[in-house]
């Protein structure tokens, strides 16, 4: 493989000037080494490193080889899956993100993304193999077990899975099993502002939740409480006593739904029981801009949350398929590592793994669309500003900002009118 205007595909097509006079063949001996495909990509280290135990031991066993390529090649994806991550987390610390660096933290989403999609395929390629062939080197791998992959647990705490959420490990700290580096990496991960602190604080600066502006929350509130007086007239109006019981139960149902988030002493509860993980500031942000993603300036905000939400499924999709493959190849035998190997596995199938779970939730809140508050002329125009070339990019606190200006501009101009009119 070679690209046809590399140096190598070029090389003797054009005479090289002699301008010393020297034999052109003469080398020198200072010159580094020619950059091939093998060497650029260190394909003598990465292909060398397929060690099988059993061959060691004098007995290879042939879908060992299979067993090792695909954990290196995780790896290989879990490194590149940090690289992008760390990249969005840089774009997203800042105050304000610019509004212009959207589009390329969502193409890294994505990314992200597809190489999640490429990691539950190859589940299926382990699955090739059958417990037995499995058990034939099984015996070799020692103490070793993929609960050590550190990558991935810089991975998980990166994304904002905290130490508290976690199911033990053999009653121990998850932890427990790496040290040096590795430890330090995952440790230094568990310090840092994870994705989804960083998402948390961009959500609370979303434009249209200050209570001197638009005021979404108030709206809302509002909102929501027009919704249950209808219900409560609708239900009034049933005739039929057992259908009115039914009615009655399901209208409690959706008050108590809803007073969940309303009051901000039940939202805190739930947060501090880890059912919730946004601060309420930021799941109104969350709900601002998925009642209104069709206003240009939320249309990257809204396929940013999804993309979140996408990344979740992925990750809950691979440690259900892991789990059933574990399953199908050691049945309820303890792990390699020392864990209860299935069961264990089935523990971190559950919410408590799923870091953006309040955006799952986030449809629960949704209103009728006769229901959601309108936006007003004014903030209706700013929100439908294009991007143009012509045009910079204005970042979501810099139209916060300008949302009070122009609202406080209109009330003046409002009591002028006013004034002239009663004088």
């Amino acid at each position: 493989m070679s690209c046809p205007f590399s140096g190598a595909a070029l090389n003797g097509m054009f005479p090289t000037p002699n301008t010393n006079g020297n034999n052109s063949s003469t080398k020198d001996k200072n010159k580094p080494e020619k950059l091939t495909y093998g060497n650029y990509l260190h394909l003598d280290q990465v292909l060398g490193s397929n060690v099988m135990q059993s061959e060691l031991h004098g007995d290879p066993i042939h879908d060992e080889h299979l067993f090792i390529t695909v954990h290196q090649v995780y790896e290989l994806w879990f490194k590149q899956i940090l690289y992008e991550m760390d990249s969005v987390r840089e774009m997203l610390s800042s105050i304000p993100v610019d509004e212009s660096h959207m589009l390329l933290i969502n193409t890294r989403m994505g990314r992200i993304n597809m190489i999640m999609k490429l990691l539950l395929e190859q589940v299926h390629v382990v699955e090739t193999m059958t417990p037995f062939d499995f058990s034939a080197f099984r015996c070799y791998l020692g103490g070793s077990s993929g609960f050590e992959s550190y990558q991935f647990r810089v991975l998980e705490n990166k994304l904002g899975i905290v130490p508290g959420w976690r199911t033990s490990y053999a009653q121990k700290s998850y932890t427990h099993v790496h040290h040096g580096p590795y430890l330090e990496d995952i440790k230094q991960a568990e310090k840092e502002p994870s994705m989804l602190n960083l998402v948390e604080r961009w959500l609370e600066r979303a434009p249209g939740l200050e209570e001197d502006g638009f005021n979404f929350w108030a709206r809302f509130s509002d909102s929501v409480e027009r919704m249950l007086e209808d219900k409560s007239d609708e239900v009034k109006n049933i005739e039929n006593e057992a259908e009115k019981e039914i009615a009655k139960a399901e209208y409690e149902t959706l008050k108590e739904t809803f007073d969940s988030i309303l009051d901000v002493s039940i939202h805190d509860k739930l947060r501090t029981r880890g059912e919730r993980r946004l601060s309420h500031k930021a799941l109104q942000g969350a709900l601002l801009i998925s009642f209104y993603r069709n206003e240009v300036r939320f249309h990257q905000p809204y396929q940013f949350l999804s993309l979140l939400m996408d990344l979740d499924s992925l990750l809950m999709k691979w440690r259900s398929n892991h789990m059933l493959m574990a399953q199908r190849m050691i049945g309820s035998k303890a792990g390699t590592g020392g864990s209860s190997g299935y069961q264990y596995l089935r523990s971190t199938v559950s919410d408590r793994y799923k870091v953006f779970v309040d955006l799952f939730n986030l449809c629960t809140f949704h209103l009728p669309p006769a229901y959601i508050p309108q936006l007003p002329r004014r903030v209706k125009r700013m929100l439908s500003i294009p991007n143009s070339p012509q045009m910079p990019t204005v970042d979501m606190e810099r139209l916060s900002l300008a949302f009070k200006k122009r609202m406080e501009e209109d009330s003046h101009k409002e009591l002028s009118v006013q004034e002239e009119n009663s004088a």
